[in-house]
């Protein structure tokens, strides 16, 4: 029976041994797989003595002795990781032991509830005061201003060329070769070879934005080019660098070219189409070249009216005679800054603009030769920079204004073969410069001192008027016709104003004051009345 008990309770022992390894061996591989999940992992301590959960096995008693009682179920061992499942509020740490304590696993996510402020961190103690500051370093020196940013370079030209310009030049040159058919003096025989800039007609130059040689200036003047297509459209406005264009005394036909504006061809100031076969409408495409200078259309075949917008062009020189433009001259005429302007030989009709006083530029102007109307206006005395005022060959009527003694440069003044009327005003016949004055085939009737002395000197030319006492006048029977019809200007008291004179008026018969002046050079503007080229 003894031996029985004895049996009976080493077997008990046994199993409850045995048991506890398979807890702990449970336990540990649970915690290493939790600690690699929450990134800790490798050595890990021995769990502290205090923390076994079965106690070794007691020492071997003498076989049989009484049964122990059975031991107590051993408690819950404290998880130092929570376990898989969500479990309740861990206990608060062990002390730690002599070892170094494992590293502490990351805290876990905050929750979307803001955290408990912190404690109030402890009142830091007092600083010492700051040291003086350092001295303020110098001001740095100003910084440079940044480079300009470089040209791109210009693209290289084939061989044998100077640039790239004069490349695409020459290329557009032999085109318009082709075109040219009558060339009597053989000068396209000479546009070969690479060597543009010494093709005779053209001359080269620098551009200005550019710094690269181009093609500058075609000079065609009395060429006599011809050809049944020779046109100027896909070569002028095809020379992009080009400033001058002369081709007076040629055959050009067709339209002018629509793009030779700003726009494109930057740098032309000189156009001049005179003197060729061209027809229809004002050029309007040179509206848009509002660098020019210089207009020359004189001796076509061009109709119709000028658009008031040429007289806004900042030109120097415009020549439009010898053309079949007919309507009332514009009311902004006075607009142009033109030095040199011709208008002779056309249909232009109407009375000329008071405006013209405004064209305080003009040197010489030409009217001669249309079907103008009207009294002249006084604002003509304001041209005091005038040495050619012609309006020969007009219907206009009127007494000459006393303005016109203000004209004190005035050399060629002519009025011939109009219907002016009334005495020759002595202070006209005194300006000091005057070198040829027309009053012929008018109906004029009294002549002072001043102006017989001129008669006599051969200036003044009153020959076919209504003057009484001198030779050479028309018909009393002529004259009288005339005067049956009561004549009268607007504002006939304007008539006698004198602008650059204090007080403003005057009588007829008074004399100039001013003193001789050396003569100017010779007027130009009537080479502008031949078709050849003008020599400025």
């Amino acid at each position: 029976m003894g031996t029985a008990s004895l049996c009976s309770s080493i077997l008990l022992f046994t199993l409850i041994f045995h048991s506890c390894l398979h807890y702990n061996a449970v336990v540990g591989t649970e915690r290493e797989a939790l600690e690699i999940i929450i990134g800790g992992g490798g050595y890990s301590p021995a769990p502290s003595p205090e923390n076994e959960n079965c106690p070794p096995p007691p020492p071997p008693e003498p076989l049989c002795p009484p049964p122990p009682s059975p031991p107590p179920p051993p408690p819950p061992p404290p998880p130092s990781h929570p376990p898989p499942s969500p479990p309740p509020p861990p206990p608060p740490p062990s002390p730690p032991p002599p070892s170094p304590p494992p590293p502490p696993p990351p805290p876990s996510p905050p929750p979307p509830s803001p955290p408990p402020p912190p404690p109030p961190p402890s009142p830091p103690p007092p600083s010492p005061p700051p040291p003086p500051p350092p001295p303020s370093p110098p001001p740095p020196p100003p910084p440079r201003p940044p480079p300009s940013p470089r040209r791109p370079p210009s693209p290289k030209p084939s061989k044998g060329f100077v640039s790239k310009n004069i490349e695409r030049d020459y290329h557009i040159i032999q085109r318009f070769k082709k075109l040219i058919i009558n060339d009597p003096m053989h000068i396209t025989k000479k546009w070969v070879g690479n060597d543009v800039c010494n093709y005779p007609g053209f001359k080269c130059a620098t551009v200005p934005d550019q710094k690269v040689t181009a093609l500058a200036a075609a000079d065609f003047n009395g060429y006599s080019f011809g050809g049944p297509d020779l046109q100027l459209t896909g070569f002028l406005d095809r020379l992009l660098d080009l400033s001058i264009f002369h081709a007076n005394s040629n055959n050009f036909t067709g339209p002018v070219p629509k793009s030779i504006g700003t726009s494109r061809v930057r740098y032309l100031f000189e156009v001049d189409f005179s003197n060729n076969k061209y027809s229809g409408g004002f050029p309007m495409s040179v509206l848009q070249a509002t660098n020019l200078t210089f207009l020359d259309i004189r001796f076509n075949s061009f109709s119709g009216s000028v658009p008031a917008e040429v007289f806004t062009l900042d030109l120097d020189v415009l020549f439009i005679n010898n053309n079949k433009f007919s309507q009332q001259l514009p009311r902004n005429l006075g607009s142009t800054p033109v030095l040199y302007l011709t208008l002779a030989n056309n249909k232009f009709s109407g009375p000329i603009p008071r405006s013209i006083g405004n064209a305080r530029n003009l040197l010489e102007v030409l009217f001669l030769n249309n079907e103008l109307e009207g009294c002249l206006p006084y604002e003509i005395g304001k041209l005091d920079k005038a040495v050619v005022f012609d309006v020969g060959g007009n219907k206009l009527t009127g007494p000459i204004p006393h303005s016109f003694a203000c004209l004190k440069k005035m050399e060629i003044l002519n009025l011939a073969v109009n219907k002016f009327y009334g005495p020759v005003p002595e202070m006209v016949c005194d300006l000091p410069r005057l070198a040829n004055l027309s009053l012929s085939h008018n109906y004029f009737t009294q002549v002072g001192p001043e102006c017989r002395k001129l008669i006599k000197k051969r200036i003044l030319d009153v020959r076919m008027n209504c003057i009484l006492d001198l030779p050479g006048q028309r018909s009393a029977a002529d004259c009288a016709k005339f005067f049956s019809i009561k004549r009268t200007c607007p504002n006939e008291r304007s008539l006698s104003y004198i602008p650059c004179r204090k007080g403003g008026y005057s009588s007829s018969l008074e004399t100039s004051d001013q003193q001789s002046m050396a003569p100017a050079p010779a007027p130009i503007t009537y080479n502008a009345l031949k078709p050849h080229k003008l020599r400025l």
